[in-house]
């Protein structure tokens, strides 16, 4: 289990699952018209960890021969031969499975979309190989996460959670553009495909900056759009500030503290958001 958990980096959940609890909290808080349901709960947060675990197990395990040349990512599990790749392989179809599954017991709406949401989440993995707007598809796969909460409580869309879908999105691309500053050189020697090895270092955190940008502008919309509190707006003052913050720790020419803007900065981000926000929903 720990290797499993390793392999698909279970602790980054931190980064999307707040925003699935902000679509829950918006389905039953904000509209009203819906009422706490346990089990619809347990089914997302069982669909959040099972799409999660399926996306990376079948990156890992597509780009395990990548992975194995390049010396930061040489001791991850599959290349390193902790799990075989075929193993990856089924921990990947299983976690599919078991997410289709899932969405059966939510409602047809869900259901129905289940087959989209696994193929954006999968079909990240090959973009690399021909595209540097992967930063985007990875940040729309996980940008799915509070339309799909909302959705597994109402079955049907709204603005208000959409906002929230283009903040993760917005948020996510412009993280994941600084992580993959630390692949430049590899990735262009390799033909694959990213913003830092298509534009250079310095116009690669340019392009991280404007998206950022947007998602403060977004978490500015949607605040005077819902018509949201006080509570969210120390929250979303708190957040703006770390998107700067983050900014200031990652240079061009110095990429020591990749991983405390990425994660540490970002994993706060996620969680400080979430839990001002569905604080003013119930509260006020």
């Amino acid at each position: 289990m720990k290797k499993y958990l390793s392999l698909v980096k279970f602790s980054h959940t931190i980064f999307a699952l707040p925003f699935a609890l902000i679509g829950f909290a918006l389905a039953i808080f904000y509209t009203q018209q819906f009422s706490f349901d346990l089990r619809v709960l347990l089914l997302m947060l069982l669909c959040m960890v099972t799409a999660r675990n399926a996306a990376m197990a079948f990156n890992r395990y597509l780009d395990r021969n990548f992975d194995a040349k390049n010396p930061r990512t040489a001791n991850r599990e599959v290349p390193a031969g902790i799990i075989p790749a075929k193993q990856a392989l089924l921990f990947t179809i299983v976690n599919c499975v078991l997410f289709v599954a899932a969405t059966y017991f939510i409602n047809p709406m869900v259901l129905m979309l289940s087959p989209i949401a696994l193929f954006v989440v999968l079909f990240y993995s090959y973009t690399k190989r021909f595209t540097p707007l992967c930063h985007i598809v990875l940040g729309i796969g996980l940008a799915l996460a509070p339309i799909g909460a909302y959705l597994s409580v109402t079955g049907v869309f709204n603005l208000v959670p959409l906002f929230f879908s283009f903040i993760v999105l917005t948020w996510v691309s412009g993280f994941d553009i600084i992580y993959a500053l630390q692949d430049e050189e590899f990735d262009r020697a390799n033909n694959l495909n990213s913003i830092p090895a298509a534009l250079g270092k310095r116009n690669a955190l340019m392009v991280s900056n404007v998206l950022h940008v947007f998602s403060a502008l977004l978490i500015i919309t949607v605040g005077l759009y819902a018509g949201f509190g006080w509570i969210y707006w120390v929250g979303a003052v708190i957040v703006i500030a770390l998107l700067v913050y983050q900014h200031t720790l990652v240079k061009p020419h110095d990429l020591s503290k990749v991983d405390l803007a990425f994660g540490t900065t970002n994993g706060i981000i996620s969680l400080v958001y979430a839990l001002f926000t569905i604080a003013d929903i119930i509260i006020l």
